[in-house]
């Protein structure tokens, strides 16, 4: 049996995998510039090698993340929701500090969504290690550089912020923790 597809079904199917392959692709683009301001004396906590705003640099800022997926990319950094702690005041999700011993993370602002995964909990994989962490925060990827945001750039778009609890509990060795390649999903 012989089949025949004809011209105008070819370029259908070639419009429709132009289109699929399109949506893969997509990025989130910085949504604009945020310029640096100098903190005051003493006002940058830099626990955890946390940066500082630069005077006069342009830092990208960002509404949207990557899209989610079974199994997302993202960079995990270390983060203290202490009081004290680097990230600042108390957590968006519950207005609560959290000890470092708990498995709690930020979420850049896309995947953060407004909130909407607030006190749920994500999956995150690497080492051969899969954890559980609760979201608690915002890892701010839209705003920075101001007293609010403890004078630190924006986040990028694509950052997981976790608690100490939760690399020990992917096995990485203590002198490593700071920033690593993971995948995360909804649990």
């Amino acid at each position: 049996m012989k089949y025949t597809v004809s011209i105008g079904a070819y370029l259908l199917l070639l419009l429709f995998a132009a289109h699929a392959s399109g949506a893969r692709l997509q990025v989130c683009k910085p949504s604009g510039k945020i310029r640096g301001k100098k903190p005051p004396p003493g006002k940058c906590n830099q626990e955890n090698d946390s940066d500082c705003c630069k005077e006069g640099k342009l830092y990208d800022k960002y509404t949207c993340s990557p899209p989610v997926s079974g199994s997302t990319n993202a960079v995990l950094t270390l983060n203290s929701f202490e009081k004290g702690g680097d990230g600042g005041g108390p957590s968006e999700c519950d207005k609560k500090y959290h000890s470092d011993d708990k498995l709690v993370v930020a979420l850049s602002t896309g995947w953060y969504s407004g909130g909407g995964r607030c006190l749920n909990n994500i999956t995150i994989s690497a080492n051969g290690r899969s954890t559980s962490a609760m979201v608690v925060d915002e890892c701010d990827s839209s705003k920075g550089c101001d007293a609010d945001h403890d004078y630190q750039p924006p986040c990028a778009n694509n950052i997981v912020d976790a608690s100490k609890a939760v690399w020990k509990a992917l096995g990485v060795p203590e002198n490593d923790w700071g920033w690593l390649h993971v995948t995360w999903s909804n649990a």
